[in-house]
Order: C-alpha cells, then structure tokens, then sequence
C-alpha cells in the first residue's frame, strides 16, 4: 500500500494498492473498504464520488471485479471523521495477565502488513488499552497464530513475554484444538471424511493456494453437521495450519467455501444469502494455558451475517 499526497485534497493522503499482488481479486467496493478499513457502505459512497481511481483506466462501479495488475488508488475526503471507523471494539472471550482471547470479526487482519490500511487486531486491542507482548517481528508483535481478514472468532493473543514464547511453541507443535464450522456448497461425500493433500502456491497465481504436487503436508477433518440441499454446514478440525487450508481443500473437493469466489464459489449462491464474504468461522479454540498449566477452552457465537445466511437456507 502506498500513501501520497496529491489532487484537491492536497492534506488527504492517497491510498493505493495493486490487484493480485497486494491483495486478492474481489468486487471493488470490499477492496475499497479493506484497504481504508472502512463498512462497504462507504466504501460505495466513495467510489460513487469518484474517490477511487483504476489504474489501467477502468470504470469504477463498486460490484466491478479489478483484473490482476490493477492499481486501484482511493483519495480519502479531507474530513478525517471516517477514521473513527478503525477503532473497533473487540469481544473478549477470555483474558488473565498473560494472553487475552479475542472474537476477531470480519474485516479485521490479524496484523499490519503491505497493501493493507484497514482495521488490525493488534492495532485494536492497544486502542482499547490492552498491553500486548512485545516479542515477534513488530508488525506481529503478540500475534502467535492468525486468522484470515475474511474469516471470523476465536483468536488467541499473548499478553506477556512468557506467554508468547509458549503459544507460539504450541502453535508450532500444532498442540491447540482449532475447530472451525463452514458452509460448502452442495453436500461432500463421505459425509464423514479426512482431506489429505498437500498445498502450495497457485502455479497460475501467486496471490492463490492451491493442491499441489510439491506443496506442503496439510490435512483437514471434516463432518457434517447439517444439510441444506444447495449447501451443507461441516465442522472441521484442523491437523496442520497451512494458509487458505480450508479454503484450498473444500475448492479441491468441488465443494467450495459459500462466498469465496477466489476459490470457486457460486457468486450467485452468496448473494442469494446475503454472503460478502467466506462462510468460515473459528468456532472453538483450546489450549494448555502456557504459564498455569490449566485448559483453556473458548467458543465463539456465530456473527450475525453467518446467522442470516443459515435462516434463509432453512428457510
């Protein structure tokens, strides 16, 4: 993400970002309200204004879908009140001295990285007073594990040093039980079943992972919990951590995630449920606390718009 001054808004930096680089190919008004980590009613309203700019020369209509290679570059109204939609208040599900556990909604990155201005789940919990480990590379400082800026609950966060040397040793001897719940589309057979197959880079897209013969081990545990005709709900407990592995493994099936269009799935189907996003939800977290010793088990509720989509699909 670059920032620059420029245009009328001589005070009112620019935010730019490249399509299929710095961030994933999608409708432009996610891509707008991603990168300025603003609601995508806003993000409507800017393009609508002319705030936003595709770079080569391309209308900008917010449902348009920026080819890879696009320089999308937003230009921010002067009047800074829209910041005040960074600042988001994060559900606690747990804290003690050393770790807080947090419910990470949609549209929250986990931490700062390049291409990406919108809200962070490190930058949030200082906001709101919370001190957090400061071992890691700064950018990931108290972060031990992450979760996809798509993809929402349970998320642990190290508070204390010794904490954060313990998670993250856990997370890498994959000790924690992550469970995650999804909706497939169509119904996976077995109904019942193991995902064993590696991943890596997309060869044809290197912002894309995909099944791959010389990937990394990744294995994925799944059962169904509910089927609805045109989807399925599916619990899934992970056995490795790669990234996208749900994702990647349910598209490799055929039964790709409600509303990740990146990987396959129907965008006629998400916006039958209202879906802007992945149906994918950390449901439960466990571990051995790092410095007691004790169990620590979490569950988070399902977010409103994962709720929605469930009532129209029993409906």
């Amino acid at each position: 993400m670059n920032a620059a001054g420029g245009g009328e808004n001589s005070h009112a930096p620019t935010l730019s970002v490249r399509v299929g680089t710095d961030v994933e190919a999608d409708r432009l008004d996610l891509i707008v309200a991603e990168l300025a980590g603003i609601s995508r009613t806003l993000a409507g309203t800017w393009i609508k204004d002319a705030r936003v700019a595709l770079d080569p020369t391309q209308k900008a209509g917010k449902s348009r879908i920026p080819a890879d290679g696009t320089l999308v570059t937003v230009t921010p109204p002067e009047d800074k009140g829209w910041e005040e939609e960074h600042v988001i208040d994060l559900p606690v599900l747990y804290e003690d001295d050393d770790l807080i556990v947090i419910d990470k909604p949609v549209g929250v990155a986990a931490h700062p990285s390049n291409g990406w201005a919108g809200p962070t789940v490190s930058g949030q919990l200082v906001a709101q007073g919370i001190s957090i480990a400061t071992s890691g590379a700064q950018e990931r400082q108290g972060i031990v594990h992450r979760l996809d800026v798509g993809t929402s609950g349970c998320m642990v966060v190290a508070k204390s040093e010794r904490a954060y040397s313990g998670l993250k040793r856990a997370f890498h001897d994959r000790t924690p039980t992550k469970v995650y719940h999804a909706v497939v589309q169509g119904l996976p057979e077995p109904l019942k079943g193991t995902i064993d197959a590696p991943i890596g880079r997309h060869p044809g897209a290197s912002w894309r992972f995909a099944v791959v013969e010389d990937g990394r081990h990744a294995v994925t545990h799944y059962e169904l919990l509910e089927a609805y005709g045109r989807a399925s709900l599916v619990e899934v407990h992970l056995e490795t951590g790669r990234t996208h592995q749900i994702r990647v493994h349910f598209s490799a099936l055929n039964h790709p995630l409600v509303g990740d269009q990146q990987y396959g799935a129907d965008p006629s189907l998400a916006a039958d449920l209202g879906l802007t996003r992945q149906w994918l939800h950390a449901v439960r977290l466990g571990f051995e606390h790092p410095v007691t010793g004790e169990r620590v088990e979490v569950e988070a509720p399902y977010p409103e718009d994962l709720r929605s989509s469930l009532r129209l699909l029993e409906a």
